[in-house]
């Protein structure tokens, strides 16, 4: 008994030891936490609508942002224990969510806006935007258009665009330089145009584009074949060679108008899609804007090739198109984002009007309120837009990985109150002016309604004096 009794005593005075020494009390102590990774931005105490597969809300919650990828997502106050960062962003009262995905614009066209109104498509291109695009577009207009475009979405909470245009390399530099993200397609038409006299320069053009532009960091440079309306079975293949050879995406008009489906018939015996597919125009990475007349086989069509279509609701209207068979085309599988189309047919870009408006046309064209609710369409503006440019994999939602393309949406205004459904405010109550912040590859572009990348005042005034070149050129 008394050996067992010194033993545990030799045994105590070995674990306590000296004061200080190894093996002490004190060296036992907790090891003190971690220290805190640092980043280059937390965006904190905002409500935090991810998008993501879950359909998650944290309200509150905080982002952390270090380079170009959201690197933390979580509640104010584990962001907050986690990271250091370098600069932080309060959101109190917003809406923080992943920035607005346009799959379908002219940007340049904006200095077009309101140049002709209440006019039917083939009216309004024919007498109006093409004459007026022979006079006044040239690298310095599309330049000058593109920023202005740049400078209006930058303000409306888009982070990405989706572009079909001429000079489609001044689009390039214009939307890297204000830092907005682009896949931009130069556009390829049988007539002459401002960039190119005939569809084998405009491929030519085209290549030279899709060769300097890859791999940029903000910018995808695309295949953009104008319509089948407007182009040769030969060029058509000749835009999917291209594609395919570069691996870029193919940016199309597809079946706009009734009048299009009817002249296919009419020529081809076969409707729009149908056409394309025997041409071997579908493909992976493709999107089809507009879509408005297509059939349950049409469908079938893009279905199995996995083309997306981009819905331009407003334009659509504006131009009485129709009416696109969105909920069709989700329930049949295919993928659906959404577009404003140019400013010149809509006449704005707000992807938040973009949105709205697809949900009424879609609940009022079914009368069913139901159709296309709420979660739906943000996901079609946000989340189905990157799928749609195939980007599903980096952009769209806020989760860890992505890149940091994020936007803020005021909510304390007499508008948005009160508030119980972040959703439904973004997508029925929320205007492109309620936007506050935009955040493009980890890049702060505006800060509480400031743009930081373009001078607003000399945007504005070089656009006004190129209006008034389109002016002359449409002048009787």
């Amino acid at each position: 008994m008394l050996l067992r009794q010194l033993v545990a005593a030799v045994a105590l005075l070995l674990t306590i030891g000296p004061a200080g020494a190894p093996g002490s009390l004190q060296a036992q102590t907790p090891a003190t936490s971690p220290a805190k990774r640092r980043v280059a931005l937390v965006v904190t105490n905002a409500t935090v609508v991810t998008v993501d597969g879950s359909r998650r809300v944290l309200s509150p919650g905080a982002v952390a942002i270090d380079g170009a990828d959201i690197v933390g997502v979580d509640t104010p106050s584990a962001i907050a224990a986690a990271f250091q960062p370098a600069q932080t962003i309060d959101g109190t009262g917003q809406i923080l969510l992943p920035g607005l995905i346009n799959t379908h614009t002219h940007a340049a066209m904006v200095l077009m806006r309101g140049l002709a109104d209440d006019l039917a498509l083939m009216d309004w291109l024919q007498q109006y935007i093409f004459p007026a695009e022979a006079k006044a577009v040239s690298p310095a207009f599309v330049r000058t258009g593109t920023r202005l475009a740049a400078l209006e979405m930058i303000r409306s909470g888009t982070t990405t665009f989706a572009d079909m245009y001429y000079f489609e390399e001044e689009v390039a530099r214009a939307a890297s330089e204000a830092g907005l993200r682009g896949v931009l397609g130069q556009t390829i038409i049988r007539f002459p145009v401002p960039d190119a006299k005939t569809p084998e320069e405009g491929l030519a053009r085209t290549e030279k584009f899709l060769t300097q532009w890859k791999g940029h960091a903000l910018i995808t440079p695309a295949v953009a074949p104008h319509a089948l309306y407007t182009l040769d079975a030969s060029t058509l293949k000749a835009c999917r060679a291209l594609a395919d050879r570069f691996g870029a995406p193919l940016l199309i008009h597809l079946a706009e108008t009734r009048a299009e489906v009817d002249a296919a018939l009419t020529l081809a015996h076969a409707t729009p899609t149908q056409y394309l597919e025997g041409v071997g125009l579908w493909g992976p990475r493709t999107l089809a804007a507009h879509g408005v007349w297509v059939s349950p086989s049409d469908t079938e069509i893009l279905k199995a090739a996995g083309v997306a279509v981009s819905h331009n609701p407003e334009s659509n209207m504006k131009l009485a198109s129709g009416t696109a068979p969105v909920v069709d085309y989700l329930e049949a599988g295919v993928r659906v984002a959404l577009g404003t189309d140019g400013a010149a047919s809509n006449n704005d870009l707000d992807m938040f009007e973009a949105m709205r408006f697809a949900a009424f046309l879609q609940k009022h064209a079914r009368n069913d309120p139901r159709a296309l609710p709420a979660a739906t369409v943000l996901a079609m503006a946000t989340r189905e837009g990157a799928a749609a440019l195939g980007m599903g994999d980096t952009l769209g939602t806020i989760e860890v990985g992505r890149r940091a393309d994020v936007i803020l949406v005021e909510t304390r205004g007499a508008r948005q109150t009160p508030i119980f459904d972040p959703v439904s405010h973004l997508v029925y109550v929320a205007h492109g002016d309620d936007v506050t912040t935009t955040i493009v590859n980890g890049k702060v572009l505006m800060r509480d309604r400031k743009v930081l990348t373009l001078d607003e005042a000399a945007v504005l005034a070089d656009a006004r004096a190129a209006a008034d070149m389109v002016r002359a050129a449409v002048k009787k």
